[in-house]
């Protein structure tokens, strides 16, 4: 059988890493629980496999990730703790990342989760170097660092103590409720550097979530969320997507959505329609043939010419959205500084600017 390409990184194979495993002093805190994930054996995984959901335990030669020159995004550094993800999105535009570890974009994209366990260690030492400028980095770009397994691995702290001890600025963009746990690590770096919160909510449609999110805390629990964060003082925007076409994207639908978004404190909300990239068009497709049959046709005009709707929907989905935000007194897409004051969160710095580099990582989605 061939081996993948990361099987020299996998835990417990020393050949090739970095760092040896007793350059790490101590072994990092876990949770009790497994997340609902087994630890497979030493031998190969194999692709496409019915295995029960499996943390593949990595150690990560380097976790900050350049982002390509040609890409048009307001920041150049990411950072990713997890590949794969067990929130198991129908629509994940991220599901493609997997097919480069050779596995498959469907069910292992879901289930495959690769851990990189030495991620705090490897971040701390990468920002120590000197030619390291202290550049913005952005994390829940690919997938989300608040997924399930985070519960047991515990990597977001580390993580979030070294950028804190360094002073970079970082946003974070998450459907996890998870993060709570670190908001106290979140407010220490905030009072250092810039930091950016937002959190993803396309729908408070408890049926739809329950069929595209499955392995996602509840819209409303997330709105909660957003709620903690503006009371503890640290301006939190909403990412409203994505919105499905024949599903989440009425005028009632619309409202329902943006009234409760506006209702939790956020600073702003920024819808996105859906976009079909390959890997994800190809699983979202099969799961609405086999759900919404009637809605095939339509999705196979609106999605006809390539990964995007065209700009006429997205616009009038977007005019929506912007007519619900000004309604609740909410700034929404295009809006600037409508819909909210200017507000100081506790640490003494204008919110402003904050969400609005946060709705550029937001529109980047």
């Amino acid at each position: 059988m061939k081996g993948m390409r990361w099987e020299e990184l996998r835990d417990g194979a020393d050949e090739g890493a970095l760092f040896d495993r007793g350059e790490v002093t101590a072994p990092p805190e876990r949770g009790t629980g497994r997340a609902g994930l087994i630890t497979p054996g030493p031998g190969p995984v194999d692709a496409g496999s019915d295995d029960d959901p499996m943390a593949i335990e990595i150690r990560a030669r380097s976790v900050l990730n350049r982002v390509p020159g040609a890409s048009d995004v307001p920041f150049e550094w990411t950072v990713n703790p997890y590949r794969g993800c067990s929130h198991a999105c129908v629509y994940c535009f991220a599901r493609r990342s997997h097919e480069y570890l050779d596995l498959d974009s469907g069910r292992d994209f879901d289930t495959k989760i690769m851990v990189k366990v030495n991620a705090g260690h490897v971040l701390r030492t990468e920002l120590a170097h000197p030619k390291w400028a202290g550049q913005h980095i952005a994390m829940g770009t690919n997938t989300d660092p608040y997924q399930r397994a985070e519960g047991h691995y515990r990597l977001m702290p580390d993580i979030l103590a070294a950028l804190r001890d360094f002073a970079n600025p970082f946003s974070i963009l998450t459907k996890g409720t998870l993060v709570l746990r670190d908001l106290p690590i979140i407010e220490q770096a905030a009072r250092r550097a810039e930091v950016g919160m937002a959190v993803s909510v396309g729908s408070v449609d408890d049926a739809v979530w329950r069929a595209v999110e499955p392995g996602t805390p509840r819209p409303t629990s997330r709105l909660n969320v957003v709620r903690e964060f503006t009371r503890n003082g640290i301006g939190c925007s909403v990412l409203m997507a994505p919105i499905l076409p024949g599903l989440t994207d009425s005028a009632g639908q619309i409202e329902e959505t943006v009234a409760a978004i506006a209702e939790a404190g956020a600073g702003s909300v920024t819808p996105i329609v859906l976009h079909l990239r390959p890997g994800a068009r190809e699983w979202y497709l099969a799961w609405l043939s086999e759900h919404h049959p009637h809605l095939v046709p339509h999705y196979r005009k609106l999605y006809r010419n390539g990964a995007y709707a065209p700009r006429a929907y997205q616009k009038a989905v977007r005019e929506r959205v912007r007519a619900a935000a000004r309604r609740h007194g909410l700034r929404g897409p295009g809006d600037g500084s409508r819909g909210t004051e200017h507000r100081q969160h506790r640490h003494g710095r204008d919110e402003t600017g904050r969400h609005q580099r946060a709705g550029q990582q937001l529109a980047l989605m």
